[in-house]
């Protein structure tokens, strides 16, 4: 089962992990065949809003909230279970900074459904 873990830290933790330390998580991740995506990124400075209400689209400049910790990377991954993912998410190294919220991913209600990365990587 495929679940998203999403890297959260503050402004004041934002380079506290080592790049090189990120690195080597992930391609473990690919050795063990447990990762589908992994990227970091840039800071909430760089984030731009879009928003659709009425037919209009509207762009904002930052992230769509105002938290005390902001999304600075995820891992795709792919787990046996909960308990899997988060013993992974727990291993993420800017766990050490910050925290990893861990969401299954889910299948689209569409007729003969096929995940764009399952097709890609199956």
């Amino acid at each position: 089962m495929k679940y998203l873990c999403l890297v959260y830290l503050s402004k004041e933790h934002w380079n506290s992990c080592p790049d090189g330390e990120c690195f080597d998580y992930a391609k473990g991740l690919v050795e063990s065949g447990n990762v589908i995506a992994a990227e970091p990124l840039h800071a909430i400075d760089t984030a731009t809003t879009v928003r659709v209400r009425n037919g209009q689209m509207s762009m904002t400049d930052g992230p769509f909230a105002e938290t005390k910790e902001h999304l600075a990377g995820f891992y795709l991954i792919d787990a046996k279970d909960l308990n899997d993912a988060v013993n992974l998410a727990a291993k993420i190294p800017p766990a050490k900074y910050g925290s990893i919220e861990v969401r299954p991913v889910r299948e689209l209600d569409v007729p003969n459904y096929q995940s764009v990365t399952g097709a890609a990587h199956a």
